[in-house]
């Protein structure tokens, strides 16, 4: 299975540690910190006003593909991040 994330345009800003996303003008996110060779995910925020259409997920599994493409191994230290992967068996040989 290729893995590919469909649905909003999710930018990665590597000098704020940051995945965004704009839907309907209101702005989604994932901050994360890297310590060493592990990806830390420290926060995933979708606001209410566009909740429920799975821009969380995207956005925790732009993280992921980011990882692995730089070699890099994940910590889901937020809450939605850890029971994302636990979801996602195909994501988990990524964790730290």
């Amino acid at each position: 299975m290729s893995p590919s994330v469909s649905g909003p345009d999710i930018r990665h800003d590597s000098d704020m540690h940051r995945f965004a996303t704009t839907v309907d003008d209101v702005r989604a996110y994932l901050d994360y910190r890297v310590e060493g060779h592990t990806l830390v995910i420290t926060h995933t925020w979708v606001p209410e006003a566009i909740g429920g259409r799975g821009i969380a997920g995207q956005l925790v599994e732009s993280a992921f593909l980011h990882a692995r493409e730089a070699g890099l191994k994940v910590e889901p230290a937020c809450s939605y991040a850890a029971a994302w992967v636990a979801r996602h068996p195909d994501y988990q040989p990524l964790l730290a």
